[in-house]
């Protein structure tokens, strides 16, 4: 599946590794949906791409309707949806314990709901939609590629909530790309470590340089683009099925 023949559907595409993902597929000449909250935002990067091969749709991953909606949306501009990528997530840091106080299970509850359950919601209605697909030369109908992290193997001290949601999507790539395999949809997760992102962009220079330096090589946050790249490389490539790709510069969190 080549990018250039490809409409896809990005989650978070308005900031972050969603961004760059879109700013990629579009500037290769393909076509992108973006589903995000930052209407703002989003509606600035069409502006910035061009109206012809970019579209905004206001969406909240968690919700079956607005995720119908927008997929339906997505079809009514390009026809089809060849692509999906989950880029949307939150973060919160909180120990298990804290001064003897429990965790607060709503916040745990809410990094799950969006983190894991908003990705498998987008993973079901975008397959659905996928498998009305007409296969190409290869029989492929479909790809799907979804964003988990380091903290799903080396979650560090504080990040329970967000280990465990990561850990989740990592847990179901392969059980989802087994069972899509018979429709010609493939289905990929990235593991990415210390990335520059709009969470990195509020912390000092000093601070972004030491994070970076953890870095065996090279030895700097990654640039969203960076993860783009291979994004694109699992569109077009056939044989990436079923795992989790770390994408980290082999960096392995310490505990804290």
């Amino acid at each position: 599946m080549r990018v250039k023949d490809c409409a896809a559907v990005v989650t978070g595409g308005s900031s972050g590794l969603g961004e760059a993902t879109v700013t990629r597929i579009v500037e290769n000449g393909g076509k992108a949906a973006i589903l995000d909250l930052s209407e703002e935002k989003g509606l600035a990067l069409v502006e910035k791409l061009g109206n012809e091969h970019v579209l905004f749709v206001k969406t909240d991953v968690t919700s079956e309707s607005d995720v119908q909606r927008a997929l339906e949306q997505t079809l009514g501009r390009f026809g089809q949806i060849h692509a999906a990528v989950n880029c949307a997530g939150i973060g919160i840091a909180q120990k298990l314990l804290n001064k003897d106080k429990p965790h607060d299970l709503s916040t745990f509850t809410k990094v799950i709901q969006v983190n894991l359950v908003g990705t498998f919601n987008v993973i079901r209605l975008a397959a659905e939609k996928m498998i009305g697909n007409a296969p190409n030369e290869n029989g492929e109908r479909g790809v799907i590629i979804s964003t988990a992290s380091v903290a799903a193997f080396e979650g560090q001290i504080g990040q329970v909530a967000y280990s465990a949601s990561k850990g989740g999507i990592v847990g179901m790539t392969l059980p989802i790309a087994r069972e899509l395999a018979r429709y010609g949809i493939r289905n990929v997760t990235i593991a990415p470590g210390l990335f520059e992102t709009p969470l990195f962009a509020s912390l000092p220079e000093e601070a972004r340089t030491a994070l970076g330096a953890m870095v065996p090589f090279p030895p700097r946050l990654g640039q969203p683009d960076e993860y783009a790249m291979l994004v694109q490389s699992i569109i077009e490539n056939p044989m990436l099925n079923g795992d989790t790709i770390r994408l980290d510069g082999a960096i392995r969190m310490q505990p804290k």
